[in-house]
């Protein structure tokens, strides 16, 4: 069972896209999957609820420190969505579990700072101080053609202690196919092709790390 850990400091910034989008890539793919959410918004359970029958299924699971043993035996995928403003406590069920973590970040400063701090949090703990827990930056909401994405990327790489692993751009297809329960990976279409190869590095760097 391969578990992956999305968590971030910052609220709105993302972490739900990640979760779904991972969920759909993975169900898609004929893996079994399931979601735990730990967001007290509960989003990623309610687009499960809006999924549709004619997709393959995704399991949700709501938050817990027994969460994992309520999961389905055959489970094969497991992504993990946690609240904003967490701390190494609010982590530690889903810490043991994890083989990597995911930090979505916003292309703006006051998103850059907050998460600078949150990355010093995880640099300490210990599975992650000793190289066994991979952490990997996804760049979201970018706007490739600006400035400001450009900077705040390359201030991220400078100055963060993990890598960057992906580039996600600012698109409305997520937030439509999110009130639908679904995500870019459920259809085949030309016009979201071009979105599913924006994940293509981030999945390898998981499938590399695990």
């Amino acid at each position: 069972m391969l578990t992956t850990l999305v968590a971030s400091s910052k609220g709105g910034c993302g972490k739900t896209t990640l979760v779904t989008q991972l969920a759909t890539h993975w169900a898609q793919s004929g893996k079994q999957t399931a979601v735990i959410d730990a967001d007290r918004q509960h989003s990623s359970l309610r687009w499960v609820a809006r999924r549709p029958e004619n997709v393959p299924a995704v399991t949700a699971i709501e938050g817990s420190r027994r969460a994992f043993d309520r999961l389905p035996g055959d489970v094969q995928r497991v992504i993990v969505d946690t609240p904003a403003g967490v701390d190494e406590k609010d982590l530690e069920p889903y810490l043991e579990h994890a083989d990597v973590i995911l930090v979505p970040v916003l292309p703006s400063h006051f998103d850059l700072d907050a998460t600078l701090d949150f990355l010093t949090v995880l640099k300490g703990i210990n599975r992650i101080k000793r190289g066994k827990l991979p952490v990997g930056l996804v760049g979201n909401r970018l706007k490739p053609w600006t400035n400001a994405s450009q900077s705040a990327l390359a201030e991220l790489a400078e100055r963060a202690p993990f890598p960057v692993v992906a580039e996600l751009r600012d698109s409305q297809a997520y937030v439509l196919l999110t009130a639908l329960g679904k995500g870019i990976f459920d259809y085949h279409s030309e016009n979201v092709r071009g979105h599913q190869e924006d994940w293509a590095k981030l999945l390898r760097w998981i499938k590399r790390s695990t």
